[in-house]
């Protein structure tokens, strides 16, 4: 949807999101490191996460990317509207 994402990485498999989203995609930022998860998040780091500027724009860039994969006549479209079929017929 082209919003960033604040990764708190809380247990199981969040902390690899957590990688994926801020290291990988570069969409998000972690708001609270695993190995700090005792400890309390300030208001303050929550508001400090959502003004990354250079994070929102490459989240609306990637969401933009992700609309114009989708529409129709795109190859990407194509082909998920035949797998849907062929999975629900």
């Amino acid at each position: 949807m082209g919003v960033p994402i604040a990764a708190w990485t809380m247990h199981s498999d969040r902390p690899r999101n957590g990688f994926l989203v801020t290291e990988m995609l570069k969409i998000g930022r972690i708001v609270r490191e695993w190995e700090k998860r005792e400890e309390v998040v300030s208001a303050s780091t929550i508001e400090n996460v959502k003004k990354a500027i250079a994070i929102r724009k490459r989240a609306e860039e990637l969401g933009e990317d992700v609309r114009q994969s989708i529409e129709k006549g795109v190859t990407s479209r194509i082909e998920l509207d035949s797998f849907i079929a062929h999975i629900t017929r």
